[in-house]
């Protein structure tokens, strides 16, 4: 065989691998249309309507968690941050289609009135009594959390409260009524405000207040107080997701708001608020058992 018939013969098996490799394309390394996931189709009302609190927004809980969601069901969520309470009254006038709360008697209050369809445990964390280093109240010293608070009142220390009937605000009127204490006075201040508004308040105060701990680990390196007490089984925290009872308003997204609270509560949703870390620090524990 001459040379140059063996150049030809080889020009002939490089044109005939090629066209079996565009034939076979998906099947080989440049065929990623074969592992390429499925487009999400779009849903009929793609967009759903969030009641949510203050801390899963301070914290940036759902800047993490939406974008996913959003890449996975096709919904969009359109949120609304506000205390618990009210988060709660937009969903009993139909004016949200989910919501994530946390204020366990509120939302076993919600579910009996006939407001909401399902209710899941989501997610946890506690809450933490912040306050300036002088501890003024000596709550360090305290044996629990009751104690705590009685010497806040006790010392005339000023008490910042959110005064917004939210979670954190639910939670710190039962541990005054607990502590026998009816908070009022030049040292009580209510703000009226979100948690962080709150924090920095009692910041330029030198003021004692209760935070979630999600939204103190995401504000704390911009404020002088600190954790002065902490631990007490009483400052449990925990998150339910509620879907709004679609008898209520033919316009809630029914469809919407339950695949919102599948999804949160199934294992990828829990793996990412798992995952959720600020400086290292993890804020939220997931929580949903079936």
């Amino acid at each position: 065989m001459t040379h140059s018939t063996r150049r030809i013969l080889f020009r002939r098996g490089v044109v005939l691998t090629l066209l079996c490799l565009l034939v076979a394309g998906p099947l080989f390394a440049f065929g990623d249309k074969a592992t390429t996931p499925p487009a999400v189709p779009t849903p009929e009302n793609p967009r759903v309507r969030l009641a949510t609190t203050t801390s899963t927004d301070n914290t940036g809980l759902l800047d993490f968690l939406l974008p996913e969601f959003t890449k996975d069901t096709g919904y969009t969520v359109d949120v609304v941050a506000v205390g618990t309470g009210a988060a709660l009254t937009l969903g009993q006038n139909a004016d949200a289609d989910v919501l994530l709360v946390h204020a366990r008697a509120l939302e076993d209050a919600f579910m009996a009135a006939g407001h909401g369809a399902v209710r899941r445990d989501v997610m946890y964390n506690d809450f933490v009594i912040i306050g300036p280093a002088a501890d003024p109240a000596n709550i360090a010293l305290s044996a629990n959390a009751v104690e705590a608070f009685r010497r806040i009142q006790a010392s005339g220390a000023i008490f910042v409260s959110r005064g917004d009937n939210s979670g954190t605000h639910v939670m710190e009127k039962s541990l005054w009524q607990r502590a026998g204490v009816n908070p009022a006075g030049e040292w009580y201040r209510e703000a009226g405000q979100g948690m962080e508004q709150v924090i920095i308040m009692a910041d330029n105060m030198a003021a004692y207040t209760l935070t979630d701990r999600g939204t103190w680990l995401a504000v704390m390196e911009r404020s002088t107080l600190g954790i002065r007490y902490e631990g007490d089984s009483l400052l449990f925290n925990p998150y339910g997701v509620i879907t709004v009872n679609p008898a209520k308003n033919p316009a809630i997204n029914a469809a919407g708001a339950t695949t919102f609270l599948e999804w949160l509560t199934s294992p990828r949703g829990q793996q990412l608020i798992a995952q959720f870390m600020i400086n290292g620090k993890q804020l939220f524990y997931p929580s949903y058992r079936e």
